[in-house]
């Protein structure tokens, strides 16, 4: 009788596991995500009857905007809080939308399985996008659209993430989420599999009372600040307090009116 062989441990599952731990505080940033669904959505070009899944998808705003419209949505997030988030919300929507735990690293789904494969700020945090994309285009059919929303790197959101490295730089074999909003380096992702890739610039206006408060609410909510914020409250507090004041700062230069202005890329490519 042969022996079975054991899986092949994930080098990457101690990052995982910090992200997911970090993510679990995100809901209560779930209002600011809402108004982009649509956008995405209509980008992607989703039809009712449409089979969807939505990566990365949080407390699923997404997944449940598309199933509103009429497709048959699915949800994949690595974070067992925010799913339980989203599942609550389609109850309350009175949508039926299917909800699995996973990784976008390794897709619990068959080849071709949906005729559109989303992701709203979410596949970007898969420390290794070359396996993350791969899987995507696995799970969607021939002729398929993928589509995301991702952050550029000379922008608000972008920025605070080059702030953050500075201070806690992420693993050596780790790139930056912030590269999933070039250009340049979606269309190298992406590869050949795909054609026809589109871009369309966006943006959000989060609503901000004041730069102190937007920065205590998403060292609450972000899940790589709320690491970030962990470590340096245990190891370095005045160094944690020159990052508050540099984040502060970075926020002035975006707000107007109580508005912080975040612009967004929203990428869309058809599966050859």
């Amino acid at each position: 009788m042969n022996a079975q062989l054991s899986p092949t441990p994930d080098p990457f599952f101690q990052f995982k596991q910090a992200q997911k731990q970090g993510w679990a505080h995100f809901s209560p940033l779930e209002a600011v995500t809402i108004p982009q669904a649509p956008r995405l959505i209509r980008h992607a070009r989703v039809r009712a009857g449409d089979r969807v899944l939505d990566v990365g998808c949080g407390t699923g705003v997404v997944s449940i905007t598309a199933a509103r419209l009429g497709a048959h949505a699915t949800g994949l997030d690595l974070t067992p809080e925010l799913l339980q988030r989203a599942r609550e919300n389609a109850r309350i929507s009175e949508v039926a939308v299917e909800f699995h735990e996973g990784d976008a690293e390794a897709l619990p789904f068959a080849d071709s399985s949906f005729d559109v494969v989303l992701s709203q700020f979410g596949h970007i945090f898969a420390p290794r996008p070359e396996i993350a994309i791969a899987e995507m285009l696995r799970v969607l059919k021939p002729g398929g659209t993928i589509a995301f929303s991702t952050w550029p790197p000379d922008f608000y959101v972008g920025r605070s993430f080059a702030l953050g490295s500075k201070y806690l730089p992420p693993p050596p074999d780790v790139p930056s989420p912030i590269l999933w909003g070039d250009p340049n380096v979606i269309r190298t992702r992406l590869g050949s599999k795909v054609k026809d890739i589109a871009f369309h610039s966006a943006r959000m206006d989060v609503p901000v009372l004041s730069v102190q408060l937007h920065r205590t609410n998403i060292e609450r909510t972000v899940g790589s600040l709320v690491k970030l914020v962990e470590v340096l409250s245990a190891s370095d507090p005045a160094k944690l307090e020159q990052l508050r004041r540099e984040g502060e700062a970075l926020a002035a230069e975006y707000l107007e009116d109580n508005l912080l202005r975040q612009d967004y890329l929203m990428t869309r490519a058809t599966k050859i």
